[in-house]
């Protein structure tokens, strides 16, 4: 059902993922080193640049196109497909969206090339869901913002190629709709070379070994004021965009890890020979998969339909939660049943398939919780209260 471009886009990295990502993955997620070479030639191939305009570096296509290719990348390797995802749907989307000219000319050509990545800084030890918990503050000094605090959990912070970190912080306070007074939230581009600015090491995570992801901290950070990005206390609403747009392709990852795992499970039930014959003609074996096949469809479908959303310019925020939603507990499912189907070589790490099912628990955490996606969902449908206080 996919247009013609979408479809050799499709093709196309799925081979790579297959020939040059797959072969390599175990190696890489043992070292725990995001592999600069492979997003090197996914630069080249034009990933990072795929809904980017081309006078901005990139290839002018729609958000469709970046999330066929993080499925495909998906399949094989969450850690890539979310350095990918991350890298521009939180990275370099931001200055897309709200830079300006100046902005966008000086950092968007080499992130839409993969030459350099960006990094999207908003979650904080009590700040994430619930925004109004940021502690990091920017205050406004002599015509420059000095920047103190830390952030959590901040994929593409600390590589070897990250270039930028858009923080969240508070610069003040206003009253709101309720007639209270609450934090001024406001988006401020952090160059990665800036005195005070550093990624602590590593976090020692469950899965995405190969995603690179940081703690950081900010102390007396000093940035120009021309470095805001957007409108000053326009930092909350920015980013519920940022994070909706995100939330799809995060979903197409979510679905190409599920249909990885479906792959996985129907090559082992048609070769893995049991008391005299193929595993799959065990009905629980093929209904299993079966089941698999319908949430990787179901999952699939509402994916495309969010992305399409988008690139209409119709409102998808409820389609993002729902896309995310389906996505995310496919890929558990599908994992947890496809690691059952390899039995005990489903349990050694340098199967994809361990892999799989090590990673995909983020999933549901990741970029707004199941809980988070559900009462987005919920208030929806009306039911205004179901989110925060």
């Amino acid at each position: 059902m996919l247009p013609e471009y979408h479809q050799q886009l499709a093709r196309e990295v799925r081979e790579f993922a297959d020939t040059v990502v797959a072969p390599a993955s175990y190696e890489y997620d043992t070292e725990r080193r995001l592999p600069i070479e492979i997003i090197n030639k996914m630069g080249d191939m034009g990933l990072f640049g795929l809904p980017l305009p081309k006078d901005h570096g990139g290839q002018g296509r729609d958000y469709l196109a970046l999330c066929v290719a993080v499925e495909q990348l998906a399949r094989v390797d969450q850690s890539i497909a979310v350095t990918l995802e991350a890298g521009l749907g939180l990275g370099a989307m931001p200055i897309f969206h709200y830079g300006t000219d100046e902005q966008r000319a000086a950092w968007l050509p080499d992130l839409a090339a993969g030459r350099a990545l960006a990094a999207f800084g908003l979650t904080e030890a009590d700040a994430g869901s619930d925004a109004g918990g940021t502690k990091t503050t920017a205050e406004l000094v002599d015509g420059e913002w000095v920047i103190n605090g830390t952030k959590e959990f901040i994929t593409n912070s600390g590589t070897p190629i990250t270039s930028v970190v858009t923080v969240t912080a508070v610069t003040g306070t206003k009253v709101g709709r309720d007639g209270k007074e609450k934090p001024e939230l406001t988006t401020i581009i952090v160059p990665t070379d800036t005195p005070g600015f550093k990624a602590l090491p590593q976090y020692d995570k469950v899965g995405w070994h190969t995603s690179d992801t940081h703690p950081l901290v900010f102390e007396n950070v000093r940035v120009p004021e021309a470095n805001i990005l957007g409108e000053r206390g326009k930092g909350f609403s920015n980013f519920l965009k940022i994070l909706d747009e995100g939330r799809v392709a995060f979903a197409a990852l979510c679905v190409g890890a599920a249909q990885g795992c479906l792959e996985q499970a129907i090559e082992r039930a048609k070769t893995r020979v049991v008391f005299g014959r193929p595993l799959g003609d065990n009905q629980d074996v093929a209904f299993k998969i079966a089941r698999m096949q319908a949430r990787v469809h179901a999952a699939r479908a509402v994916m495309h339909d969010a992305a399409r959303r988008i690139d209409q310019g119709l409102p998808f925020t409820q389609q993002a939660s729902l896309a995310k939603l389906i996505g995310s507990e496919a890929a558990v499912d599908n994992a947890l049943d496809a690691t059952q189907i390899w039995g005990g070589n489903g349990f050694l790490n340098k199967n994809v398939v361990a892999r799989h099912y090590r990673d995909a628990r983020i999933l549901t955490l990741g970029e707004g919780s199941t809980e988070v996606q559900l009462a987005i969902i919920a208030r929806a449908l009306g039911f205004e209260k179901s989110f925060g206080a």
